[in-house]
């Protein structure tokens, strides 16, 4: 059985997830908690194994929150439950001690193998999430082509709204030479 709690406060949620436990045997759900100083009281002495904890909170910050409760209770096993989907808030949770990050969108099944995935160690993120992560990194790895120094000085020039004629008198070359440098910076830099 694995006993979770739910700190969120919007009762919709907290209601649709009670439903949604209400049928599966082997998720318990133990208590739920509307602010993060509920929480930190209510789990001195209390068995759980998975929380699902919401960013955003009336009282303090989630991503703020989830420190502290990995620090307090290394054990705990968290699971991020959020309408955010910006690839900083998800890193910033992972870093922060959460094993998994569901959309409050997510269909209750992504909400379920959350869990228990993150109930037996693995992290979990749900397919809206991934998806998230993947584009990020994508991005991460785009390279910028390499420029020669003439054709940054020149790009500089343009940059600042200089002229084909200026940008070859202030570096002593021929207008035609500019051109070319900047047919080529448009070619690399697409």
């Amino acid at each position: 059985m694995i006993k979770v709690i739910i700190i969120d406060d919007h009762p919709i949620v907290i209601d649709g997830l009670k439903n949604l436990f209400f049928t599966h045997e082997d998720i318990s759900l133990i208590e739920s908690y509307k602010s993060g100083k509920e929480a930190i009281d209510a789990l001195k002495g209390m068995d759980v194994d998975v929380i699902l904890l919401d960013i955003n909170l009336p009282d303090m910050n989630g991503i703020n929150l989830c420190s502290d409760l990995k620090r307090n209770h290394p054990g705990l096993k968290i699971i991020a439950l959020s309408l955010h989907n910006e690839h900083a808030v998800i890193r910033s949770m992972l870093q922060n001690g959460a094993l998994g990050y569901v959309i409050k969108n997510a269909p209750g099944d992504e909400i379920l193998e959350a869990i228990r995935t993150v109930a037996r160690g693995q992290k979990y993120l749900c397919s809206a999430t991934r998806t998230t992560m993947a584009n990020a990194e994508a991005d991460q790895h785009i390279t910028v082509p390499l420029i020669t120094r003439r054709e940054k000085e020149v790009l500089q020039l343009i940059g600042k709204g200089l002229t084909t004629q200026q940008v070859a008198d202030q570096l002593f070359i021929s207008p035609h030479t500019v051109e070319s440098h900047r047919k080529k910076l448009m070619e690399n830099l697409k």
